[in-house]
């Protein structure tokens, strides 16, 4: 199956159905279920602004259902969604592309859900996840 790296909190959002737009530099014609690969990282100032963008223009409450910084778990996959289009314009207020904020594109998204954690490595852009089948 092919998954999307994305960095927290955004990873956590999107797979708990929060947040219905990825933003990305560049477009994509997949379309279909891919799995959500939370970043090696997650730099408290990039989690502060994160939750800074989250009170001013999605839900302030929202702040308070995101976890903490360190209990994100990082580096694997948390979750699977939907990409269902990708689009240069859409009312989302999780969308920050667009010809009036300087190009971008947003991959639409649906049925976020999280799964158990798989510790995996990432990559930028889409890629392969073909995990080795479990012994008994």
């Amino acid at each position: 199956m092919i998954a999307l790296s994305i960095r927290h909190p955004w990873a956590w959002l999107i797979v708990n159905g929060f947040k219905n737009v990825e933003n990305r530099s560049w477009l994509t014609n997949y379309r279909g279920p891919f799995l959500v690969h939370a970043g090696l990282t997650c730099k408290q100032a990039d989690y502060d602004a994160a939750m800074l963008f989250i009170e001013a223009f999605i839900d302030p409450a929202l702040v308070h259902q995101v976890p903490d910084i360190g209990e994100l778990q990082l580096g694997g996959v948390v979750g699977m969604a939907k990409l269902v289009n990708c689009t240069e314009e859409h009312l989302s207020p999780w969308f920050t592309g667009g010809a009036a904020n300087g190009g971008g594109y947003g991959f639409v998204l649906e049925q976020g859900m999280p799964i158990p954690f798989m510790p995996w490595k990432g990559r930028q852009g889409f890629f392969d996840i073909n995990p080795a089948p479990r012994s008994s």
